[in-house]
């Protein structure tokens, strides 16, 4: 017996039998990792939530989103305070160039940022707004990354009636936190923002653009967060009455 034949009699004799096909479970498949792949964050509220409340939702995570992205090297409030006190108390001192620069960027990126968020809070009150996308990098067809607000299983009340905003704010970001949806997102340069908000297609807007002809794209990382109202029996039909509607400021990050 040669070297060669000893060698394969040897494997074959350690390779384990392959599993009969009849005892093999029936469909069995690879598992796959379905919660990082488009993971999903869910989250139901103990009642009614007021459209004041559904709004700053969706600024909180407007604004958490960009910073988790890395397209703000603060978080919004810091990095608020950190602009509006370095203008108030700025010296008669000519500042590096790129200080300088690096200011006009941060006072840029909040302008656009805060006239965004006052839009949305006159938009939330001339409609119900049972989705709102966060398209991030590519373009608003293709995006590289998709987030998605999804708020049509929320019951909506007035007054005493509903939930205060902040204890749901942070059941909120417990959720999130707990997810972790951004632990497995490679770090990215720098992106711009689009936002789209869907809306009742009569609720005369003067500031979104209708976009009647948008479809949600189906390409690239999705993150959709479902946000809803316990004993919500199901999303209605908003496919007739309701389109998207475009934010025409589009959000440009900037980093250190």
């Amino acid at each position: 017996m040669t070297k060669a034949q000893a060698a394969e009699r040897a494997w074959k004799m350690e390779k384990p039998d392959p599993q009969p096909l009849s005892c093999r479970p029936r469909g069995s498949r690879p598992t796959r990792r379905s919660s990082r792949d488009d993971p999903d964050v869910c989250v139901v509220f103990p009642g009614l939530v007021t459209r004041e409340s559904c709004c700053r939702f969706t600024c909180e995570l407007l604004k958490h989103i960009l910073h988790q992205r890395h397209q703000l090297p603060l978080p919004y409030e810091q990095l608020l305070h950190f602009c509006t006190g370095q203008q108030d108390g700025e010296e008669v001192v000519r500042r590096p160039i790129k200080e300088a620069s690096d200011s006009r960027h941060c006072q840029r990126a909040l302008a656009d940022l805060e006239e965004l968020i006052s839009q949305l809070d006159v938009f939330f009150t001339l409609t119900p707004v049972p989705r709102v996308l966060l398209l991030l990098g590519g373009s608003p067809v293709s995006p590289k990354e998709l987030y998605v607000i999804d708020m049509e299983g929320i019951l909506v009340g007035n007054g005493e009636q509903s939930l205060c905003p902040r204890p749901c704010l942070r059941q909120l970001f417990r959720a999130l936190f707990v997810a972790d949806p951004f632990s497995d997102l490679r770090s990215s340069g720098l992106m711009s923002l689009v936002l789209m908000v869907q809306g009742h297609r009569d609720c005369a807007t003067d500031w979104f653009r209708p976009k009647l002809n948008y479809k949600v794209p189906t390409r690239g990382h999705t993150l959709t967060i479902k946000l809803s109202s316990c004993g919500a029996d199901g999303a209605p039909d908003h496919s007739d009455d309701y389109i998207w509607f475009q934010a025409p400021v589009t959000l440009k990050g900037f980093q250190n």
